[in-house]
């Protein structure tokens, strides 16, 4: 079979794709992902002014008062592609899926990387600077609540207390936390009044799910390509941040021409280039549900 444009991954390899970027990327790991439509989706969030009201017998009732905020959830084109020896073009079937097997491994740990920085920093992952195409769709932009810790191992454990009191002031519920490897390694080092470590589950570097029953993702993404250093997102992941991918994913394999600008022809070359995309929405339901802990100047 030789793949042309239009083929699409083979519904078991989306499922395994996806899959893996759920357990390499803290924003899928955190928080509730839906398929989006290719033309986006507006999810709606409703905010009650007012508490319940108990009424009498033919008692009166009265006006409650509802906010409605919409938030449209936009599918953004992300791609990746590589060339590789022409080749391909003529092994077995058999050997061809485990080249697209390697590739489907390849990108899926792109994308789980790409997704939070676009999502935390706004960024276009390959270029390491701001995409207009994102805009202010990001944490770093709209989560304007903020909790400065020292460079160091300094009170690591303080930070995160006073990011989920700033969020309790503001009734909003923490479900989640993000920390990059260094507030991690802090936390590691934080001892109680007797000596002994706060977090033992963070020894020799252990990484686990959930640290005092709460859900935790231990991911560089946090921090890498962040303007702010950010080194900890604390919040309601899986109430006000949600995202979702298009279940269709494009694959294409290229025999002729120069599809990554290079300069370098693929005939001229012996090669071919396999492109895949993936069509990636979120939104950041409610900016108050968050708090970021950042690194203080010095």
């Amino acid at each position: 079979m030789v793949l042309n444009k239009g083929t699409l991954f083979d519904p078991t390899l989306v499922t395994d794709l996806i899959n893996k970027v759920t357990g390499k990327s803290s924003i899928a790991r955190l928080s509730a992902q839906n398929p989006i439509p290719f033309n986006g989706e507006k999810v709606f969030t409703f905010t009650m002014d007012s508490e319940i009201d108990v009424i009498a017998e033919s008692g009166k009732k009265t006006h409650g008062g509802v906010s409605l905020a919409p938030q449209t959830m936009v599918p953004i084109k992300v791609e990746y592609g590589a060339r590789i020896s022409d080749e391909f073009m003529y092994a077995s079937q058999e050997e061809k899926i485990n080249i697209l097997q390697a590739f489907n491994d390849g990108f899926a740990k792109k994308v789980a990387r790409g997704i939070d920085l676009m999502a935390f920093h706004g960024v276009n992952p390959r270029q390491g600077t701001a995409s207009t195409v994102i805009g202010s769709n990001n944490f770093d932009s709209k989560v304007t609540q903020k909790v400065e810790a020292p460079k160091g191992i300094a009170d690591a454990n303080g930070a995160i207390e006073s990011a989920v009191e700033v969020l309790t002031g503001v009734d909003a519920d923490v479900t989640g936390i993000a920390i990059n490897p260094s507030f991690r390694s802090a936390l590691a080092k934080q001892k109680d009044q007797q000596g002994n470590a706060l977090f033992p589950e963070l020894k020799w570097g252990a990484t686990p799910d959930t640290i005092n029953g709460l859900p935790v993702d231990v991911n560089k993404t946090v921090s890498d390509m962040s303007t702010e250093n950010d080194r900890a997102i604390v919040g309601d992941f899986a109430n006000g941040f949600k995202w979702g991918y298009a279940k269709e994913v494009p694959l294409e394999v290229i025999q002729f021409g120069d599809p990554d600008n290079s300069g370098l022809d693929l005939k001229g070359y012996n090669q071919v280039y396999i492109r895949a995309e993936l069509y990636l929405g979120w939104g950041i339901l409610d900016a108050t549900k968050f708090a970021r802990v950042t690194e203080a100047a010095e």
